[in-house]
């Protein structure tokens, strides 16, 4: 049997599923997909070989015309070609010297449901890798964005913000809760230049500041200083050059200034001739370029190997350590301490944290962008880091949870998940246990070029 992803994304209030392998009498219903309200999804372990199936949306038969369909005398159908696993074999002797053949992943004591009921980790089928696959995706995919110019991100329509480096900072953070901003550059109208790059980061250590410095603060916020002034002085932040590109650089130099600057995005400038003011066109960033790579990869994942690999058997994301990984997966309780819990994203040099409850269930997702909405109402000056849990200022975030981060499973494709992650409101998929919501790791934005650019980053 092998484990079957079935989506339906067009919407509704009750989806079910219902195909030759359910004898077309029995319905399985859908859930909700984590980031979405109107993408169902199940899953059911199928035979190899050919399957018919519809959709029952809000009580009428519905078929998807984005996946493959048929036709017979029965009327129309979608239909999905299921294919054997390929998994790595050993041959072992049994106690009675007799071979056996033992197959990677394959344990009968859960293998009907997928899940385990004692918060281990359940073994995958783990795929075979090879080299080749691995260059040859990085090749073709560094020949595709070599075509393509820092230009071609720039969206038909739309509004570019930046922040007047003399604002103060409940200003600011205002304006970027207001605009759902959690990064905007900032303008230098004395030298009329772009000067830097305001972060979610840079609130979380204002935060601290404040924390720090509370009892000789009061609670007017408007006695706080410039942004400049935190950046220059208070804060004492290393300065660097401007990050910058050109709008005629190639798609491949974004990606790696990105990567090699531990920068969360870029701004595209433009300063026409015989002018020292730039323009500013663009500020992009890696949910951007993925969504590109989506766009124009979405109907031959053939071309580039990678796209078809199972994220569980790829060296991409953080994971608990049962896994095993080059970094260990970090979560944390919901009553985890909102001055703990910055340390940990500043010291461990992450963007965010799955919370668990004492099983390793996953509850929500605490990030650094979520100090965004503590602009609202002030609630900043008021919040005491060291005794509001993380939980509590969650409360404080204005946008729906599911919204904020997707889920996956081991099994599945890293195209599945870039898919995820081209919806710009996500930056980050958690994978869970099939079956139940036991976290297992983590799989962020810069995670997935990390794997794609990985002789860059």
């Amino acid at each position: 049997m092998v484990h079957t992803h079935f989506v339906w994304s067009q919407g509704g209030n009750q989806v079910f599923l219902c195909g030759d392998f359910t004898g077309w009498i029995k319905y399985q219903q859908m859930i909700t997909v984590e980031g979405s309200t109107t993408t169902f999804m199940t899953i059911c372990d199928l035979p190899p070989g050919l399957h018919k199936f519809k959709f029952l949306v809000d009580g009428v038969w519905r078929v998807d015309d984005r996946q493959p369909i048929a036709e017979d005398e029965y009327g129309v159908s979608n239909v999905i070609l299921v294919e054997q696993t390929v998994v790595m074999a050993q041959t072992l002797l049994a106690e009675d010297g007799l071979p056996v053949m033992e197959i990677d992943g394959y344990d009968d004591r859960n293998h009907a449901d997928g899940a385990s009921t004692s918060g281990s980790v359940p073994n995958e089928p783990q795929f075979e890798i090879t080299d080749d696959d691995i260059g040859t995706t990085h090749r073709r995919l560094f020949k595709h964005l070599s075509s393509y110019k820092a230009f071609d991100l720039i969206p038909d329509s739309g509004k570019v913000f930046a922040l007047d480096a003399n604002m103060t900072v409940e200003e600011a953070f205002l304006v970027m809760h207001e605009e759902g901003l959690v990064v905007a550059p900032l303008w230098d109208a004395a030298n009329l230049q772009i000067s830097g790059m305001l972060t979610a980061s840079d609130f979380i250590m204002i935060l601290m500041e404040l924390q720090r410095n509370r009892p000789m603060a009061t609670n007017n916020i408007h006695q706080l200083s410039t942004i400049s002034s935190w950046k220059e002085g208070k804060l004492q932040l290393q300065r660097r050059p401007l990050i910058q590109v050109d709008p005629d650089e190639s798609l491949n130099n974004v990606v790696v200034r990105i990567l090699q600057n531990h920068i969360s995005a870029i701004p595209v400038l433009y300063v026409a001739q015989g002018s020292t003011c730039p323009q500013l066109l663009h500020v992009a960033c890696l949910g951007g370029l993925l969504q590109h790579i989506r766009k124009h990869f979405e109907h031959r994942t053939t071309y580039l190997p990678l796209l078809q690999q199972s994220i569980g058997g790829l060296p991409v994301g953080t994971w608990i350590r049962e896994i095993g990984g080059a970094r260990e997966l970090k979560t944390c309780p919901p009553n985890y301490l909102l001055s703990d819990a910055y340390r940990l994203l500043i010291d461990e040099h992450i963007s965010s944290v799955p919370i668990v409850d004492d099983k390793g269930t996953l509850i929500n997702v605490f990030s650094r962008s979520d100090v965004i909405s503590l602009a609202k109402g002030n609630a900043y000056v008021r919040v005491q880091l060291d005794q509001t849990t993380i939980s509590q200022a969650l409360q404080l975030v204005d946008t729906e949870a599911h919204r904020r981060y997707g889920i996956c499973t081991r099994s599945d494709s890293l195209f599945r998940v870039i898919g995820l992650l081209s919806d710009q409101r996500l930056r980050r998929v958690v994978v869970i246990e099939a079956g139940t919501r036991y976290v297992l790791g983590l799989i962020t934005l810069r995670d997935i070029f990390n794997l794609i650019f990985r002789d860059f980053s």
